[in-house]
């Protein structure tokens, strides 16, 4: 159900329009003033405004700002006298979404409504994937056109607005913590911190302090009083990456913060309220781990309210080539050397690989390529991976992906090894392997070096 903030300080006529939008299944806030309307937008989830121009305190083009300044996609609807139609315009070359003209038919307004949460909704399915979207609003970019990042996208989207806990689940390296950014930029707690935090990382005698701080005496060492990452979070996003990682005795104290939102810091007896949104992640099996007894069944459900699952790389290959356009752009920038582009050879390469390392590995690869590429052209020569994916064995490579993305593998598989026996037979000799597997030596030569055999 969509919510629709109306700002109107003529009470008949904000009534009217209260029913108006209710008996249409939207749900309607009144404002009655200018300053209580930009209170509302500050406090509430707003998808539609609907404001008077002139309004008591404030007038509808601060409303406009505000909400601008909330969010800029939510759209704004201008309802003027007809002499004030010049500032109306001026509005719209503002950001407002359209303006009516009192008196108005009241099913043209509602047609502008239908039109403008329209115009949202398109816009909000595309802005985890468009870069303009991204950076205008300061959210993290997420590369991808492939139908399982897509759906990805949009889950986040229809989550993102609302408080509940969510579980990013996937291999590592496939952009978890990214994911986890983008839920909270595009929550209302935007405003606050986001504060992730390692469960994997830091000591487990060490992560209940991390997590719920402690005071002073508390243990050895412990000489002042220590804020944990629930309280400097209060307000914002706790991120809390492989979380099943974290040992059985803490997992109590974790259920207890998510369920109550209160903590006590170690060593403590004072009860803290805290007002924190969970997004967990894991790349372990947390379900083998409930069954295992080592995770507790009752904080996984907690956890596993809204689960996503990020696909591998291997599973969304048609994202490559984006994503290495943009990590060449990236470290370009970022080491401060000529743009670089990336000959066909080099791509193939990086689409064959069965990359275990997800987009991780595939940044650090167009890193270290970047550093070693002289020229303005990345080469096969610049590209290297700490395992080929033709070292894996036939039966992983084979029984996963399309009949196409098998089929390549499968001629790359029996290609090199082709190639290998008729080198080995040769002892290394180029013009004989040729001879005997019949093709020129300049074919030969290529294929060696886009399956990387010499090394």
């Amino acid at each position: 159900m969509e919510t629709i903030l109306v700002v109107e300080d003529k009470e008949s006529m904000a009534q009217m329009l209260k029913d108006t939008l209710e008996s249409k299944g939207y749900r309607a806030i009144f404002a009655r003033d200018g300053a209580e309307g930009e209170r509302y937008l500050k406090e509430n989830r707003i998808d539609l405004v609907l404001t008077d121009l002139k309004l008591p305190v404030k007038d509808g083009l601060a409303i406009l700002r505000t909400s601008k300044e909330e969010n800029q996609l939510v759209p704004v609807i201008i309802m003027t006298a007809f002499g004030s139609v010049e500032t109306a315009v001026k509005a719209m070359k503002e950001g407002a979404f359209d303006f009516i003209t009192k008196p108005f038919d009241i099913d043209h307004l509602l047609m502008l409504i239908r039109r403008a949460l329209e115009t949202q909704r398109v816009l909000t399915e595309n802005i985890l994937l468009k870069d303009e979207f991204a950076s205008k609003l300061g959210l993290p970019r997420i590369i991808g056109k492939s139908v399982k990042i897509t759906e990805v996208a949009q889950l986040i989207q229809k989550v993102a607005p609302t408080k509940t806990t969510v579980l990013l689940l996937g291999k590592s390296g496939t952009g978890k913590e990214l994911f986890a950014r983008a839920i909270h930029n595009l929550s209302h707690r935007r405003h606050y911190p986001f504060v992730p935090i390692n469960c994997a990382a830091i000591p487990k005698n060490l992560l209940e302090s991390e997590l719920f701080g402690h005071e002073k005496g508390a243990f050895t060492g412990a000489d002042a009083r220590k804020l944990g990452k629930f309280e400097l979070a209060d307000g914002g996003t706790v991120f809390l990456d492989e979380v099943g990682d974290m040992d059985l005795s803490l997992q109590s104290k974790l259920l207890r913060a998510i369920e109550e939102s209160e903590i006590e810091r170690v060593g403590g007896v004072k009860t803290i309220k805290v007002d924190v949104r969970i997004v967990a992640a894991s790349n372990r099996d947390i379900e083998k781990a409930v069954e295992d007894k080592s995770f507790r069944e009752d904080l996984y459900y907690r956890l596993n309210v809204f689960p996503v699952e990020i696909p591998p790389l291997k599973e969304r290959k048609e994202d490559i080539p984006l994503l290495v356009e943009y990590f060449i752009n990236k470290y370009c920038l970022e080491l401060k050397t000529a743009q670089k582009d990336i000959s066909k050879d080099a791509l193939n390469i990086l689409m064959g690989y069965h990359w275990k390392g997800n987009v991780r590995e595939l940044e650090n690869t167009i890193e270290r390529a970047i550093i070693l590429c002289d020229g303005d052209i990345i080469t096969p020569d610049h590209i290297f991976l700490t395992q080929r994916s033709v070292t894996d064995s036939p039966e992983q490579l084979l029984s996963e992906g399309t009949l196409e993305e098998v089929a390549k593998r499968a001629l790359k598989i029996a290609e090199t090894h082709r190639i290998v026996e008729a080198l080995r037979k040769t002892r290394g000799n180029k013009s004989k392997a040729a001879e005997i597997l019949r093709v020129s030596y300049k074919t030969l030569l290529t294929k060696i070096k886009e399956y990387r055999i010499e090394s």
